[in-house]
């Protein structure tokens, strides 16, 4: 086995402890608890995703959300992968015109700073495979 590939499954790996141990912590806390909404900062707002022609990017989105994203928000990102039941607050459903509404680079800070038991990706994904993900996320729409 190459060192990379080694490296990423230890990332994974990684990551997918991080999800049950969280999704078991949020299992201890009230099951009903409301958040705030979640609203990035405006600067982040107006920030423009640096892939102005999406397919290509997505593709290779896809490829990072079914490694990093479908145990929560599902292959198909309506929230409902095999991780959502124990989380609480329940991921967010990536087709829905809530989170399709939402700024690229609104969702691009998400997905880098994370909250509660939504990883952080800053220090897993690179800016561009993020971006990939903000790609893939806007295709999701179109499966509804």
């Amino acid at each position: 086995m190459t060192k990379n590939v080694f490296r990423h499954k230890i990332k994974i790996n990684k990551l997918l402890l991080t999800c049950f141990v969280l999704a078991s912590l949020s299992n201890t806390n009230a099951q009903n608890v409301k958040q705030p909404a979640w609203v990035a900062p405006s600067s982040f707002n107006e920030l423009k995703n640096p892939f102005t022609e999406y397919s290509a990017p997505a593709k290779l989105g896809k490829k990072t959300y079914s490694i990093y994203c479908a145990a929560c928000h599902g292959n198909g990102g309506k929230g409902d992968g095999a991780a959502a039941a124990s989380l609480n607050p329940k991921p967010s459903d990536h087709t829905s015109s809530l989170v399709q509404s939402e700024t690229d680079g609104s969702l691009f800070w998400k997905m880098t700073e994370g909250r509660g038991t939504m990883a952080s990706f800053k220090q897993i994904l690179t800016d561009d495979q993020r971006w990939q993900l903000v790609c893939y996320i806007r295709t999701l729409a179109k499966n509804k």
